[in-house]
């Protein structure tokens, strides 16, 4: 398989700009080609004309375009391919039907309910890739030991509830082949574990005429019906236009190339037959192929140096780890689609070449929008916008002259370094007025538009060289954000890697990369430019098999799990003897997906490096191999905790790839790069050296020394930075990567609380922010957007400087929760760490964590109580307290008072005291790290400069929103000519919420006076004052309408009068859990209602809690969003105060003894309008056990308004139907007991509609007026990505 004498073999990287194609000839010389992936005027396919090209100019026989190749000639072909992903991206994919068992039509509209944007009012969501939704007659639930309701026994592990009722299908499925839809899709609840019913409407489907039907429990047998079901639709969606594709390349051969061996690239780096290539595993086709390439080329098994790849090219940046083992997730979003298969984690972390360059609010901004292929940078002469490409050519670092003459309209121009130049010269005349401007107004006006010390500004006017490098600087600080991020997420150190550089763009930036992250090493092999090709060529064909288990690893289990390994082994082997390998060509790799019992964070772990022993099964020793990897990744092990193996999976690999020359000692090499002539770096006052290599420009900065190896590679040693001094004054690009800096240290901390901390709400929920804060304690920057958190623990920290002065020293960390010093609710429990520097007298900074506790204490578990009245019966109670004092952890202390409610009447202590000290300590460690990083960028730069940026950061986020309100004021004055708004809404019990905004618009300040406001209330919707300052911080964000930083600087130009008493700022010891959770959301409607931004969403958090004394389950349900001036509301979504994601259904009925009857959008719930509110959602659990139920809701007698003449929403409703057949109203607070049989019904509220509908048509469901969108970002992705959307999802 590896070789075929004598003949051509070629692998092809059909990527969106460019087709990469790599040719081995047949007396072993190589080959490398580039061309236009898309050009229709000369050829119909790039694959099949770069394989013409080669044959014909090797051969000096002539090959017609217009005829099929000859494929005689051709031993294999190998090929990565962005079909796939294409089609995902752009919405082109096979029209599809989903068969979903009945009840759960919408589980896929509604996913996990989570935003994928916070600020996004929108909720501009990619739309689900199915048509039409049939429901299916059919209920299948897992057993369970207590449950006490009536089962049907099918001998398996489960239960058929409802039987298939297999002709209502063949009724809905004829109905759909009618309409022309012969995709299908189909999604039974867990069907992962037991798959009869969906085979038998897959055969049915089949036999009626479908041409593709796909199946969850074969697509991907894992628990989890969401992402199964996202995977199966994608399967669908996309294996016909896969199938057509190929269709289409076969045909360009003679015989349709059935006697050459011809693979595809999955999206787990493995390759598989063309017939059996599928959709679901083809959407990292194209960029896994870089990976196996450098890989294979830049990995030394001997010094085992982990590597980074670095994969930057025009409208792209990847980035990937590798460490001796191709390191998959199970679980990743593409295009809005989460797919559930093995895939390469490859992190697309901003938009490559093509990432756009904006000048904003005084700082520069480089992305998240894209400038794409077409109409590309400006220098493609296509009227495109700046990007960092155009910045590399206004520098000198892209050569014209070694580019092909593909651009302008004709695409038969080279790069136009005039059209650069001309946007550049614009853009610097832009920045330059702006930096002047603000000197002036600063020196000269004594009102405090911004902080005094912005007047420092730049002394002398930038050049555009200056402009173009600073985006260079920016670009490069925000891709290494992400590449700590993906190292340090699982325990390793990002200066002891290896970057191995490729992609076209990548040898710009490598150094300057690997500079920034301190690591020593870059590796650039001699096919850089077109190294996923190569790394086609250099792959195994890979196959793999998996399957869903329950069993516990323990030695009770061994034999069934070595029993079940070898069938999944021989199955393996057995497909790949099929493809002609023999056994000594073939390896197989076993893995279990590992996690202690009662949490979620599972691990793929092989147990290579660990034998086998007598406490182990025979395939090794896994349990010491998941505690060594848990212990590296997560900082501890669980003792004495049971192993679940959740699934079980085998990879075989035949092994087929050529054989690659690398890791060799620089040397000589025949065919050098070729040197251009040392061009002046103006950055860096001295020369550069280009290296144009291979299809690539590589930049070797000053202070790098670069040699070749034998087999013709790039070695470049990085030097140290020699950093010019940094003043206090003003530098605007400096400005942009002090941003980063501030952002990066407190997501370092959120991993390092992420990996210590124990209990599932820190350590899986991700219910945590970590901040860096200034010694006035004003926020500087905060990680992640928990929009609950964003000004309150500025309040706290505040709080602890007026109380303790001048007490606090080096050692001391301070613990605090209590409402009346910044706190938002008790669970909430804020740590706060100063920081010290030599012979300054206070602290310079401080850092502080803040994490959800599942349990404080207080009169019900989770601290979480519907009919609370008091502060005590929420929990245990701190102010001030020092949990560290002079480095010592006070554990008998705060072990006291995390017990100390029990003192109270009907209260208890913390019942769960081990996971609130192991948290804790997890909070110090985290504050200890941020310490570090802020004392380390000190000793960078020095303590005055430091503190100098922290200032002028906080002065662009206060820049931005005076520019809002300005702008808002402007328009107001023009249409109503009054600088007043005022609005009001109310709570369930009547309590009114009053708000009154006045507006400067000289100075773009405004005071928010919520004076008439309703009193403090008997219940707990009391919100502390510092929930109404992140509910108007995210208002503020979410007006301005641009990424900028959060910090103190958003409030500074307002002034914010909350009456004392009153329900927004209670007295000390009321009860305010409900505050936090849902008068937070009717505090966003007030302010929205008076810009007149949006109709009101749901207004609620559907706070649902039921339990036993064997289980507790807390959740947060969906519903409709308000609809806005140009867009209709998202149906079951969280909106505003809150982003939870929803527990899968196949999860809860496993884990809890409850049954999920339905969940699906509640018709008609949205208000009507010119744009409809979004509707809300109808949840059904049916309790198979005892339990007591709560529920903590609003919106229950008040409607979420319209706006502009758009109705209102529906209310919420809770209802309780019996098992007797009785029928309850709840209302919107309270707690009962249920018996077995017993069901809950949730009927959430929708959306505010917003303008009247116009005319005589009736429907205002019709979809808005498509908006052309100008700055439609990358589409990023990976583990980075799923992290950070995990963290704002809570």
């Amino acid at each position: 398989m590896a070789g075929s004498q004598g003949k051509f073999d070629f692998a092809i990287d059909r990527g969106g700009t460019f087709t990469d194609v790599f040719a081995r000839l047949p007396d072993g010389r190589e080959r490398v080609l580039k061309l236009l992936s898309h050009d229709p005027q000369n050829y119909k396919d790039a694959p099949t004309e770069g394989i013409r090209r080669v044959l014909e100019q090797e051969t000096g026989q002539a090959f017609p375009r217009d005829q099929p190749v000859d494929a005689s000639l051709i031993g294999w072909i190998r090929m990565g391919t962005t079909v796939a992903t294409n089609a995902l991206l752009e919405r082109q994919g096979e029209r599809t039907a989903l068969l979903v068992t009945q009840g759960f039509q919408d589980l896929l509209h509604i996913g996990t309910q989570a935003r994928p944007n916070l600020f996004d009012l929108e909720v501009s969501v990619p739309e689900v890739l199915y048509e039409e939704v049939i429901e299916v007659e059919e209920r299948v639930v897992l057993k369970q030991g207590g449950c006490q309701l009536p089962r049907k026994d099918t001998g398996d592990s489960l239960e058929v509830w409802r039987e298939l009722n297999l002709k209502r299908v063949e009724e809905d499925l004829k109905g759909v082949l009618s309409r022309g839809i012969t995709s299908l899709a189909v999604l039974l609840l867990h069907s992962y574990t037991w798959s009869a019913h969906e085979k038998a409407v897959g055969s049915l489907a089949r036999k009626l005429g479908f041409a593709q039907v796909s199946l969850s429990s074969e697509v991907m047998p894992m628990i989890r019906a969401v992402p199964r079901g996202y995977t199966v639709c994608a399967d669908a969606y996309l294996t016909p236009k896969i199938r057509q594709y190929l269709r289409g390349f076969t045909s360009g051969f003679k015989g349709g190339l059935q006697e050459v061996n011809v693979l595809f690239m999955q999206s787990d780096g493995g390759l598989t037959p063309m017939e059996q290539f599928c959709g679901s595993r083809a959407v990292l086709s194209g960029p896994a192929g870089g990976v196996v390439g450098y890989a294979v080329t830049s990995y030394n098994p001997y010094d085992k140096k982990p590597v980074i790849g670095f994969d930057m090219g025009g409208t792209s940046t990847d980035v990937s780890r590798y460490a001796g083992q191709y390191e998959h997730v199970f679980e990743a979003t593409t295009a809005g689609v989460t797919l559930q298969a093995p895939q390469l984690d490859i992190n697309t972390v901003a938009a490559g070449g093509g990432s756009r360059l904006f000048f904003r609010s005084g700082m520069f901004v480089v992305g998240p929008e894209s400038a794409g292929a077409h109409p590309g940078p400006a220098c493609y002469r296509k009227g495109g916008s700046l990007t960092v490409t155009d910045a590399n050519l206004a520098l000198g670092r892209l050569l014209p002259s070694f580019f092909p003459r593909i651009f302008g309209p004709g695409e038969n121009e080279p790069l136009s370094t005039e059209d650069t130049m001309k946007h550049f010269q614009q853009l610097t005349q832009e920045i330059n007025d702006f930096l002047s401007t603000s000197q002036s107004k600063c020196s000269t006006n004594g009102s405090g538009v911004m902080h005094n010390d912005i007047a420092k500004v730049v002394k002398s006017k930038m050049s555009v060289e200056e402009v173009a490098m600073g985006f260079i600087r920016v670009a490069n600080e925000a891709m290494c954000r992400p590449i700590r991020a993906l190292t340090q997420a699982k325990g390793h150190d990002t200066s002891q890697h290896v970057l191995a550089c490729f992609g076209g763009a990548g040898g710009q930036h490598a150094c300057a990369i690997a500079r920034a992250l301190g690591m020593k090493t870059v590796f650039i092999h001699k096919y850089s430019g077109v190294l996923s090709a190569y790394g086609l060529a250099l792959a195994d064909v890979v196959e793999e098999v998996q399957e869903p288990c329950s069993l516990q690893y323990e030695p009770g289990s061994f034999s069934e799990l070595d029993r079940r390994v070898d069938l999944l082994s021989q199955r393996c082997q057995g497909a790949l003897r099929t493809r002609g390998f023999t056994s000594t060509q073939i390896q197989t790799e076993l893995f279990l997906h590992l996690r202690y019992e009662g949490t979620d964070c599972a691990l793929m772990v092989t147990a290579n490096g660990y034998p086998s022993n007598a406490q182990s099964c025979h395939s090794g020793d896994f349990r010491s191999a998941f505690n060594k990897r848990y212990l590296k990744e997560f900082g501890f092990t669980i003792a004495d905790r049971p192993i679940i193996v959740d699934d079980i999976r085998v990879r075989g690999s035949g092994k087929s790839g050529i054989k690659s020359l690398s890791h060799a000692e620089a040397g000589s090499f025949t065919q050098k790069p070729t040197k251009v002539k040392p061009t002046e770096c103006h950055f860096e006052k001295d020369h550069c050296i280009h290296l144009v290599f291979f299809k690539s420009t590589i930049l070797v900065e000053p202070g790098c020394v670069a040699q070749l190896t034998a087999g013709g590679d790039v070695c470049i040693t990085v030097g140290t930075d020699t950093q010019c001094a940094l003043g206090t004054e003003l530098n605007a690009i400096q400005l942009s990567i002090f941003s980063h800096r501030f952002m990066s240290i407190a997501e370092q901390m959120g991993r390092v609380l992420q990996r210590t901390s124990i209990s599932t709400n820190i350590k899986e929920r991700l219910d945590f922010s970590c901040a860096v804060f200034g010694p006035d304690g004003g926020l500087v920057s905060n990680a992640p957007h928990i929009p609950v958190h964003l000004g309150a623990m500025q309040e706290t920290v505040q709080y602890q400087i007026k109380a303790l002065e001048n007490s606090l020293k080096e050692g001391d960390v301070i613990l605090s929760n209590h409402p009346c010093a910044g706190g938002s609710h008790l669970p909430d429990l804020t740590v706060i760490t100063p920081v010290f520097q030599p012979g300054v007298t206070g602290p310079v900074f401080f850092v502080a964590s803040r994490g959800h506790h599942a349990d404080i204490g207080g009169i019900t578990p989770g601290s979480m109580p519907p009919h609370s009245t008091s502060l005590q019966q929420e929990g245990a109670v701190f102010i001030s307290f020092k949990l560290v004092s002079d480095g010592v952890f006070q554990e008998q202390a705060v072990t006291d008072a995390l017990l100390a409610p029990a003192q109270h009447p009907g209260c208890s202590g913390t019942r769960n005291l081990h996971d609130n000290l192991s948290d804790l300590r997890a909070q110090v460690a985290a504050n200890q790290r941020g310490c570090q990083l802020v004392n380390e960028l000190i000793d960078t730069y020095g303590l005055a400069v430091v503190q100098a940026y922290m200032g002028y950061i906080q002065s662009n986020a206060e820049l931005a929103v005076r520019d809002m309100l300005k702008d808002f004021a402007h328009r107001r004055r023009q249409h109503m000519g009054s600088l007043e708004v005022e609005s009001e809404d109310q709570m369930d019990d009547g309590t009114i919420i009053r708000l009154r905004v006045k507006i400067n618009e000289e100075e773009g300040s405004a005071v928010f006076d919520f004076s008439g406001t309703g009193t403090e209330v008997w219940g707990n919707c009391n919100a502390p004052r510092a929930i109404t300052l992140s509910a108007l911080i995210y208002c503020l964000r979410c007006m301005v309408g641009q990424d900028i930083p959060l910090n103190q600087g958003c409030l500074t130009p307002i002034k914010v009068i909350i009456p004392p008493g009153s329900i927004l700022q209670p007295s000390q010891n009321a009860a305010v859990v409900g505050g936090n959770v849902l008068t937070s959301q009717r505090v966003v409607d007030v302010i929205f209602r008076a810009f007149d931004v949006c109709a009101a969403s749901q207004g609620c958090m559907n706070n649902v809690t039921f339990g036993n004394d064997k289980s507790g389950y807390y959740e947060t349900v969906a519903g409709g969003a308000g609809a806005g001036p140009c867009w209709h509301g998202r149906s079951g979504v969280h909106s505003h105060m809150t982003n939870t994601r929803i527990t899968d259904p196949e999860i809860l009925e496993k884990r809890y003894p409850v049954i999920l009857e339905q969940f699906s959008l509640r018709p008609d719930a949205g208000g009507a309008g010119r744009f409809h509110g979004g509707d809300g959602v109808i949840r059904k659990l049916l309790f198979r056990e005892k339990v007591v139920l709560s529920v903590l809701t609003e919106r229950r007698s008040t409607r979420p308004y319209g706006l502009s003449g758009g109705e209102s929403g529906a209310p919420g409703l809770n209802l309780l139907h019996r098992a007797d057949g009785r029928v309850l109203n709840l209302g919107a607070k309270t707690s009962v007991s249920l018996e077995p049989g017993d069901m809950f019904s949730l009927y959430t509220p929708g959306g505010g509609g917003y303008g009247k509908v116009e005319g005589d048509d009736p429907d205002s469901k019709s979809a808005p007026p498509k908006r052309r969108r100008l700055n439609e970002s990358f589409s990023e992705r990976g583990s980075v990505f799923e992290y950070r959307r995990a963290q704002e999802s809570v």
